[in-house]
């Protein structure tokens, strides 16, 4: 490593049963927006016999756009050829949606490895049970994918998630269970051994939410898959779309990042691009007539065990399977008709943070407003007035709290040191943070 210029080093990777632990070093330009953790996965195949060129994918996906951000390198022993290939495909998209603070870096390596591919043809698919995976999923359900769940951002490895997390493995593994699949969980502590609020310090104000969801999580969910992908065998990994064609907005998933990302016989694929998400609701619906009457949708921002039916994506989703001529109150909602004038005072009363994800979604749903004859007053009514809202100012941009604003403004300027010293009250805004990092 040269310590005169910003460095990462992957000094250590073990793989012992099915866990991946990895330790790195930076030098101190980089050190501050790291914890100091080793970085982990836990998987639920045995990873031992995965080539070392592979375990190494999952920590380089998490480091290399942080290194990227301060024109870094970062050194690793061994990593796979096609991989290596592709973290520079991967690193020219980001730059040019980025080009006022990426500044790139090079991979050093000592070996790398043609891997051979593993012997298989399985696949598998991101999932979470909300709109998007699963539209993907009835859109690849001949393919019969095994559903691969991650534990690490939206929940967090803390205790205080357990639940959450058992909620998510139990329901997503009795979708599958109806359906003869297989289920992949994954558990990695990839968001907290980054120093996120130091990330959003520094980089916050230029990019339109999180570090990770704004940067870093295509990338990094699909390299996090990698050891199980080759363990497992599996040729494709689908990532379900957010956005869709015509939607131009930072977001560190996007068809020019995940169709790029790849290793040794797995490719990636970013999925239903070209679907909005009312017409991924319209997959779903045709899914639900043909095969699936008591399909349940999970969307919601508060809870697991269900959705609450009160929170902004819970009333979108609700609204978006009316108009695709489903009953939310079959696939996981309670919402009637007066539910649209609750819905329509929240909205202009600005009770909900919104972004400029939330005005794309509501601009899909009021294109479908105008092709749909209301089926009551309440749905006249509230169709009339999205029709004429203006949602541009329904969107909230507003920025953290001041106190956050200040701690940010100071962290970006204090040295290593005494950001350091100063790090358990900078600790204290974490969770706020990671709400911030997590809610889009």
């Amino acid at each position: 490593m040269r310590p005169s210029s910003p460095s990462i080093l992957i000094d250590r990777i073990d793989a012992d049963g099915t866990d991946l632990e990895c330790e790195v070093r930076c030098t101190p330009d980089l050190q501050r927006f790291f914890t100091g953790d080793p970085f982990r996965v836990s998987y639920d195949v045995p990873i031992d016999d995965v080539p070392e060129g592979v375990l190494a994918i999952p920590v380089l996906a998490h480091v290399c756009p942080v290194a990227w951000a301060h024109g870094g390198d970062v050194y690793v022993d061994e990593v796979d050829a096609t991989f290596a290939r592709a973290l520079e495909d991967v690193k020219k998209t980001l730059l040019s949606l980025y080009p006022d603070f990426l500044e790139g870096g090079q991979l050093k390596t000592r070996r790398t490895s043609d891997v051979t591919p593993a012997s298989g043809s399985e696949s598998g698919l991101l999932f979470t049970g909300g709109v998007d995976s699963t539209s993907s999923y009835v859109r690849h359900r001949e393919e019969e994918p095994t559903l691969i769940s991650v534990r690490g951002w939206t929940i967090t490895p803390d205790s205080t998630d357990d639940e959450k997390w058992a909620d998510l493995r139990s329901r997503v593994s009795r979708f599958a269970d109806e359906r003869g699949l297989e289920t992949a969980f994954l558990e990695s502590n990839m968001l907290s051994f980054l120093d996120h609020p130091m990330l959003l310090a520094h980089f916050g104000h230029r990019v339109d939410g999180g570090w990770y969801s704004s940067v870093g999580h295509g990338l990094g969910l699909l390299g996090l898959c990698a050891p199980m992908a080759y363990a497992r065998g599996m040729d494709d990994l689908y990532v379900a779309a957010t956005h869709w064609d015509g939607i131009d907005l930072e977001w560190g998933s996007r068809p020019d990042i995940d169709e790029r990302v790849r290793w040794a016989g797995t490719r990636c694929h970013h999925d239903a691009y070209e679907l909005t998400r009312q017409e991924r609701l319209d997959v779903i619906a045709d899914y639900v007539d043909e095969a699936a009457p008591d399909l349940q949708l999970q969307t919601c921002n508060v809870r697991m065990d269900g959705n609450c039916s009160q929170c902004e994506k819970c009333y979108r989703t609700a609204v978006g399977l009316r108009l695709s001529g489903l009953d939310p109150n079959d696939h996981g909602y309670q919402f009637d008709d007066e539910e649209y004038h609750d819905l329509r005072q929240s909205l202009e009363r600005g009770e909900w943070i919104l972004g400029q994800d939330e005005r794309y979604m509501w601009e899909d749903i009021r294109d479908r407003v105008r092709e749909t004859e209301p089926r009551s007053a309440a749905e006249r009514s509230f169709f009339t007035w999205l029709e004429r809202a203006d949602l541009e100012e329904l969107v909230d941009n507003a920025d953290s709290p001041l106190h956050h604003r200040l701690l940010r403004a100071g962290a970006r300027n204090a040295p290593n040191g005494v950001y350091t010293t100063l790090y358990p009250a900078w600790n204290a805004a974490k969770a706020s943070y990671r709400r911030l990092a997590t809610n889009r």
